[in-house]
C-alpha cells in the first residue's frame, strides 16, 4: 500500500498536469493541460482546498458510465474522474477518497 500523493507530469504537448494517486496506488483524478508548472501546483492547491466540499462535485450519468468533475469556487473544472465507473456507488467511493485523502496529500514533481 502506498501513501496518497499528487504527481506533476509534462507530457509530450508539452503541458504540465496533475494526477491524484489513492493509497491504493490508482489514479483517480486527473488535471487540464497547463502551460506553466506554478499553474499546474495552484491547480493541485485549489483541489486540496476544494476536496472536502460535496458540491464541488458534478456527477454525471450514462449507462454503466458513471463520471465526476471536482470544481472551484467559481464553477471552473479543476479535476476529472480518471475513469467511468460501472456503478454509482463506485463513483461515489472514489469521490470519498479525493475527499477524505486529497486536502493533505504531498506532491511528487516528476518533472524534476
Amino acid at each position: 500500500m502506498n501513501n496518497p500523493k499528487f504527481e506533476i507530469f509534462k507530457a509530450k504537448n508539452g503541458e504540465f498536469y496533475f494526477r491524484f494517486k489513492a493509497g491504493n496506488g490508482k489514479i483517480i483524478i486527473i488535471s487540464e493541460g497547463y502551460v506553466g508548472k506554478p499553474s499546474c501546483v495552484n491547480g493541485i492547491d485549489s483541489v486540496k482546498r476544494n476536496a472536502p466540499n460535496d458540491n464541488r462535485y458534478e456527477r454525471t450519468d450514462k449507462t454503466d458510465d458513471y463520471r465526476f468533475n471536482l470544481k472551484a469556487e467559481n464553477g471552473q473544472v479543476i479535476a476529472r474522474s480518471s475513469e467511468g465507473y460501472t456503478t454509482k456507488v463506485n463513483r461515489e467511493n472514489a469521490i470519498d477518497v479525493v475527499k477524505k485523502e486529497a486536502p493533505n496529500a504531498p506532491t511528487e514533481d516528476q518533472t524534476v
